[in-house]
Order: C-alpha cells, then sequence, then structure tokens
C-alpha cells in the first residue's frame, strides 16, 4: 500500500462537506445579491376598504421611479385593470389610496385576508386573494369593460361556490 501525505479537514463524514473543498456551489453571500422585490403580499388587520400600506422593502425598491398610479389584476379575473392612486408619506412610505376601495369591494377583501402582490412592470400590480380560512379565492368576470375609470360603479369580479 502506497502512503499518501494528503491532509484531511473536516471529520471523515463525506466528500464534499467540509470547508475547504475546493470550489463552491453556494450562491453569493445576500448582501452582493441585486435588490429584486417583484412578489410581496399584506395582510388586512384593519379596515379593508381603507387605504393599504404597501411593504417598505416594495417602497424602496420603487425609489426615484414612483408611480402615481399602479393597475391592479385580478389574477383570475380576466384582462380588466383596476386603477389606484398611490400615495407616499414624507417618509417614504407607500400607500394603495383611491381606487383601492373598488377593487377591494368588488373582491370581497375583509379582514384577516391576506393578498398576494406580483409586480409585472409598467405599473402592474397581479393580485392573489386568500380568504380568513388562508385558502384562495378564485375570481371570473363577466364583464367585458377593461377600462374602470369611465364608470363610477363597482363591478365585481365574482368568487365560484
Amino acid at each position: 500500500m502506497a502512503s499518501t501525505s494528503r491532509t484531511r479537514t473536516g471529520r471523515g463524514r463525506g466528500r464534499g462537506r467540509g470547508r475547504g473543498s475546493g470550489s463552491s456551489s453556494l450562491p453569493p453571500p445576500p448582501s452582493t445579491l441585486p435588490l429584486i422585490i417583484e412578489e410581496f403580499f399584506i395582510v388586512v388587520y384593519e379596515d379593508p376598504l381603507v387605504k393599504k400600506e404597501l411593504p417598505q422593502k416594495f417602497a424602496d425598491y420603487l425609489d426615484g421611479k414612483e408611480p402615481a398610479k399602479v393597475y391592479l389584476r385580478a389574477a383570475d379575473c380576466g384582462p380588466r385593470l383596476w386603477t389606484v392612486e398611490v400615495l407616499f408619506d414624507g417618509q417614504g412610505r407607500m400607500y394603495l389610496d383611491k381606487g383601492w376601495e373598488k377593487f377591494a369591494i368588488a373582491h370581497g377583501v375583509d379582514f384577516g385576508w391576506f393578498v398576494h402582490f406580483k409586480y409585472e412592470g409598467d405599473d402592474v400590480l397581479t393580485v392573489k386573494v386568500f380568504d380568513g380560512t388562508m385558502c384562495r379565492r378564485y375570481y371570473y368576470s363577466d364583464d367585458e369593460d377593461t377600462d374602470d375609470e369611465s364608470d363610477d360603479d363597482v363591478k365585481p369580479c365574482i368568487h365560484p361556490l
């Protein structure tokens, strides 16, 4: 038997488990990754019809390109876009303001519900709504008018039973 002069690292529990095993397939540390915030959620803890604060990291992500309004699209409710004005306070917080109430009424958003947003770019957010049982609500619309700014009434998306 030939003697080898290898030094071992670790405690011999298998190959590649020690720290000095050469190249690593681990991702870079979080501080070196680009900040991409495209999905987030809110939980409705207060009146579901009043303005809603969005996460601070999302507001920070939009820093320098703050939209005056965003367009909400229910994930399963056809092409309709709900225009919602965006409010930024003096401390960098971002809120869904005028127009949120119509969206919330049409989708039956209530206390304790979970609302998931996916930023699609071009100020469009796709929305999924989860009810108090934490189950996703699916909607469809028989409304062919995709411009909600032309009317003042709420045309609800219908949740199938």
